[in-house]
């Protein structure tokens, strides 16, 4: 019994850096954040307690409703992701001369920094720019596409930045995923007259689910969280067209000092971000056999 009690001394000992770092970096910010959320607090004087009063003005607040709209409707981004990023897993799994290049070339958007997808992306949607361009050279249209200046598309323009930037990270899981499964599966379904469709999808999708679950759940959860794009492309404009929740909580917190109101709105956004997480996991966890 002593024994057993030195182990796990010593083993809580071993964690304790570890907790000790999660309670300062992680549960203590979550948890004044939250305490924040239902007070009135600018960084200048100290927080005032008003209950949910932040809660109903946030719900009040159109604003905040067109930035509820505009995330649910960001998730968008999650089927389309997945799906390409699978079917480009399943292209460059393939042992091709050169497909490292290929492999790489995909994968470079994600190192890519904010500041630069910026710059691309504002010259590739500008109206003097290369997509216009080209596609007045297809005689596709006749007046420049106000892609980040008309409020009914700059939404979308800005999710197929976020796809464009996603997809090298998610079809490296997925090939780790395809890598991981046995070619002998494969050779067994050739055998028995299995086509490329069957294999792929009474094997390979199969097979994959625990990393589909897995990209599932980090897209969802990136696509509630869009900010970066908004905030490099658009601040949320054309007339308030790409405001997201997050973006919103920034303005109001950021720019505004209105912290409150900031983190009642980050609150809700945690709580979306939780159900969806477990709506996930409920319908996409792989049934144990």
């Amino acid at each position: 019994m002593a024994q057993s009690r030195k182990a796990t001394l010593t083993a809580y000992l071993f964690l304790a850096p570890a907790i000790a770092l999660l309670l300062v970096f992680s549960f203590w910010p979550v948890g004044f954040g939250s305490y924040i959320a239902f007070t009135q607090y600018n960084l200048i004087e100290a927080p005032q307690w008003v209950g949910l009063d932040n809660f109903r003005e946030l719900f009040g607040d159109e604003l905040f409703l067109i930035s509820l709209k505009n995330s649910a409707l960001y998730l968008i981004v999650v089927p389309a992701i997945q799906v390409l990023a699978i079917l480009l897993a399943v292209l460059v799994n393939n042992q091709l001369p050169g497909i490292k290049f290929f492999r790489a070339a995909y994968y470079l958007p994600v190192v890519t920094t904010v500041s630069v997808v910026g710059i691309i992306w504002n010259f590739m949607y500008n109206e003097d720019g290369a997509l216009n361009a080209i596609l007045r050279w297809l005689h596709m249209i006749d007046d420049p596409v106000g892609f980040l200046t008309d409020d009914r598309i700059a939404l979308f323009a800005v999710m197929f930045v976020t796809i464009w930037r996603g997809l090298g990270w998610y079809m490296v899981l997925y090939l780790a995923g395809l890598q991981a499964i046995s070619q002998d599966v494969y050779e067994a379904a050739t055998l028995d007259g299995a086509n490329a469709w069957q294999k792929f999808w009474r094997i390979t999708v199969p097979l994959l689910l625990p990393t589909i679950l897995l990209c599932s759940v980090m897209s969802v959860l990136a696509a509630v969280k869009a900010f970066e794009e908004v905030q490099i492309m658009t601040q949320g404009g054309p007339f308030q067209s790409t405001y997201t929740a997050l973006y919103y909580a920034y303005e109001f917190g950021i720019k505004s000092l209105n912290f409150g109101r900031a983190l009642a709105a980050s609150l809700v956004m945690s709580g979306v971000c939780v159900v969806l997480a477990w709506l996930n996991f409920r319908y996409l966890q792989p049934k144990n056999p």
